[in-house]
């Protein structure tokens, strides 16, 4: 938790907002960072910035790695904490439970955010509205302990510009 911290501060310092901390083989240590006001995409340039800074400061602090790699969320961003949840409402998702529900563990469906308790509250309840197999339109509703892992659904536009 120590290293979350570390990392976590100084990346807010450096004026940008953590999105996950994983630790691969081999010494990986990959930091996903992003813009706090969410409209600026990371760039190169934003990765270097950080790794640099996080270079010295893991040295500093003890924290043990071998290689660290910086990088964006993507397009296919994961969602992991309750503000994500509230922040990504009305947008496609995919959703892996650690238990299955009526015999299914992954879903894809718009996110509803909250639909009971309070956002930073363990008792939390948020919604997912998906379609069944028979097309019919369904609700869920799960809290932050029974999900694996949600990522967004990418959306790509190719059609470009009109000359």
């Amino acid at each position: 938790m120590k290293e979350q911290q570390i990392i976590s501060a100084e990346v807010e310092n450096l004026g940008y907002a953590l999105v996950d901390i994983e630790r691969e083989g081999r010494g990986l240590l990959r930091i996903t960072i992003e813009n706090p006001d969410f409209e600026r995409m990371i760039t190169v340039s934003d990765c270097e910035k950080v790794s640099h800074q996080l270079t010295y400061t893991m040295a500093v602090e003890n924290v043990p790695y071998e290689r660290l790699e910086v990088s964006s969320p993507g397009l296919d961003r994961p969602v992991k904490t309750a503000a994500d949840y509230v922040r990504f409402a009305g947008v496609e998702v995919d959703l892996k439970l650690r238990v299955a529900v009526s015999g299914r563990k992954n879903f894809r469906g718009v996110l509803q955010g909250l639909v009971s308790g309070a956002v930073n509250s363990p008792d939390a309840k948020f919604g997912l509205v998906f379609e069944t197999s028979d097309g019919a339109q369904a609700e869920l509703e799960f809290s932050l302990s029974e999900v694996e892992k949600t990522r967004l659904v990418p959306v790509i536009d190719f059609k470009g510009r009109k000359s």
